[in-house]
């Protein structure tokens, strides 16, 4: 995809695909889900409703946090193999702005939509939107790796600024900062199912793993080896556009967690595609409950959108990741 030349794959700790410390990991994750179900201001014991409540809130919202969290960190790692580029992921390659243009134009043409409809409408801009960042990278000579994601990043405010343009003349610029807020407070039942769609594109994602894999490995070694890798690049950026975009619209942008977790598992276990998918959703889901969590405690009874948290812990990895990569050269 780029013209810099792909490290080696690192294939270290490419034993069985479930072992012990996945396990633990699983048991981990487990902890911090039961603290989501039981945090939060309403009283859920002491309260005539509160079972009720449960049901209707913190279950719900537990799910969401299961369900984004491994989607998005997955996102990030298909992209980042499909480009060669370990800094790249949906908030980082202007994905995410392209979801929330689509929701937005949606929302103008039918006010009255379904969330079902603005869910297509997200997911067809999304898909638009990696393409064009894709094609960019095949026609544009980069000596750095480290320029991609600034490409992205500006190709990314260019369509927020739309994007904002067309709020601001519609009167929805306030709808549009809610959306973008990247929170799980309104989360409720019957308005986070869509959510579900991103299991079977995560299940997808491991019956391709391999030839994602190959992909990797640049388009002429995938041709070589019988690969269609247009197909594959094609395929990858579906998924990874039907991922973000029902993201978005349930939750709104969760930025730079498919750049942290792809990152942080491949620096302990390689670049097994197959072999790293249930860490990079696991580590995944963690990280958007620990953020969740703080965020609604840190300021109790209110609470901090878990976009704020994630912003500020995954601009301190992106720049620990670029330093990394200066310092090995």
């Amino acid at each position: 995809m780029t013209t810099t030349s792909p490290p080696p794959p690192r294939t270290r700790n490419k034993g069985r695909l479930f072992d012990w410390k996945l396990l633990i990991g699983v048991a981990v994750v487990g902890v911090l889900l039961v603290f989501s179900l039981f945090t939060g201001v309403y009283d859920i014991f002491g309260a005539d409703d509160g079972g009720e409540m449960f049901a209707i809130t913190r279950i719900p919202r537990t799910i969401a946090l299961v369900l984004a969290g491994a989607a998005m960190a997955m996102s990030g790692l298909v992209m980042q193999l499909l480009t060669q580029n370990r800094f790249v992921e949906p908030t980082t390659t202007g994905t995410t702005e392209w979801a929330g243009l689509g929701l937005l134009t949606v929302m103008i043409l039918l006010p009255g939509a379904s969330i079902t409809t603005r869910m297509v409408g997200a997911v067809l801009a999304a898909f638009i939107g990696t393409m064009v960042f894709f094609l960019f990278l095949r026609q544009v000579t980069l000596r750095s790796s480290l320029i991609v994601p600034i490409v992205g990043i500006m190709l990314g405010a260019v369509v927020s600024a739309v994007s904002t343009f067309i709020a601001l003349q519609t009167d929805m610029l306030q709808n549009l900062g809610v959306w973008f807020a990247g929170s799980f407070t309104s989360v409720l039942r019957g308005q986070y199912e869509m959510l579900w769609i991103v299991a079977f594109v995560a299940v997808a994602v491991f019956f391709v793993a391999d030839r994602f894999t190959v992909a990797g490995l640049g388009e002429e070694i995938s041709t070589n080896v019988g690969l269609n890798y247009n197909r594959v690049i094609l395929l990858g950026t579906g998924l990874i556009a039907v991922a973000t975009g029902v993201v978005t619209v349930v939750v709104g942008n969760l930025p730079f967690l498919g750049l942290i977790v792809p990152n942080v598992v491949s620096m302990f276990r390689g670049d097994d595609l197959r072999g790293n998918l249930p860490w990079v959703c696991l580590l995944g889901i963690g990280i958007v409950t620990v953020c969740d969590l703080i965020g609604r405690t840190i300021i109790m009874p209110f609470e901090v959108p878990v976009s704020l948290i994630l912003g500020v812990v995954g601009a301190v990895v992106f720049i620990f990741l670029l330093l990394r990569q200066r310092r090995r050269g």
